[in-house]
């Protein structure tokens, strides 16, 4: 058993218990495609009106970074684990793993939704889902942390360029 596979495993074994995993499967659900912070952002173009060019480019943005992760992944080709020691307790829509379109998305999501909220929302937003992934066995941690790194990019450049037409 290879490093990365042991964390995960000892990640699973430390937390993953009924209502961790009930929590983990909701934010799967929430973070699949990018459609829940899709859906978050079109909530702020609604109520934000003054901004809501801002937020739609945001939303844009997140979705922009999904599909960055999902051409990465298509490269790399590095499938999702497998091993005895590794529960699956989640479907997912494709066996490639590396990065983590979850984590992607998600950090791009409270990168630029913390610019336009002016609250810092990535210690908040960007741990919980990383570890969702974890606790669900569908990533391997280089997975989630790469992930985060590409939303962090996605999500910092639109994030400067909104703020420049401000």
């Amino acid at each position: 058993m290879g490093r990365e596979t042991a964390a995960l495993s000892r990640v699973q074994g430390a937390i993953a218990n009924p209502a961790v995993v009930k929590a983990a499967r909701g934010l799967s659900h929430f973070g699949e495609h990018s459609a829940g912070w899709f859906a978050l952002g079109l909530v702020g173009a609604a109520v934000d009106k003054r901004r809501r060019c801002d937020w739609l480019a945001a939303s844009a943005g997140i979705v922009a970074a999904h599909a960055a992760s999902i051409a990465v992944k298509r490269v790399v080709r590095r499938p999702r684990p497998e091993d005895p020691s590794v529960r699956v307790l989640v479907s997912t829509p494709s066996k490639l793993s590396f990065p983590s379109s979850h984590a992607t998305s998600t950090t791009a999501a409270a990168v630029l939704f913390s610019g336009l909220t002016g609250r810092r929302l990535v210690p908040v937003l960007v741990p919980p889902m990383l570890v969702s992934r974890l606790v669900l066995g569908v990533h391997y941690p280089t997975d989630v942390v790469a992930g985060s790194v590409l939303g962090a990019v996605v999500g910092g450049l639109l994030r400067r360029k909104l703020k420049r037409r401000s």
